[in-house]
């Protein structure tokens, strides 16, 4: 009689645990590939779509702020170089660090606002860590 009542409130607690996990519902944490899922997709600038359909971004965007710089933020303008490590972004003695990666790309000349974080760990062996609140093309 003990084991069929065991069998029982077993089988209503994992009824009850798989209901919490229902449709739409995703890991928090790491992936069992150690890879964090993407939960929101970054601002393509501004919409030129039709109000009801997705919206497209502006090919004449070249980014920019859609918000004043920080308190301490500083601009660099220039030519953006490809450090030694791949996906490593440069302007003079400055790493890249985020920023919208279509406007950052070798050869492009920039303008950047963000701030210097010098004590930042990156797989970039070279330039003093920058990051990087908004960019456009200069």
């Amino acid at each position: 009689m003990k084991t069929p009542r065991t069998a029982l409130v077993a089988l209503l607690a994992g009824a009850a645990l798989t209901a919490c996990a229902g449709p739409g519902t995703e890991p928090a944490g790491p992936t069992p590939t150690g890879a964090t899922p993407v939960t929101s997709q970054p601002d393509p600038g501004p919409s030129t779509g039709p109000s009801t359909g997705p919206s497209r971004p502006d090919p004449t965007w070249k980014g920019g702020p859609s918000k004043p710089p920080g308190p301490g933020a500083t601009t660099l303008t220039g030519t953006i170089r490809a450090g030694v490590e791949p996906n490593c972004l440069l302007i003079d003695d400055h790493l890249l660090i985020g920023g919208p990666r279509d406007v950052l790309t070798p050869g492009a000349r920039v303008e950047v606002t963000g701030h210097s974080e010098p004590g930042m760990m990156t797989t970039c062996q070279q330039g003093t860590p920058f990051v990087v609140e908004s960019a456009r093309r200069a």
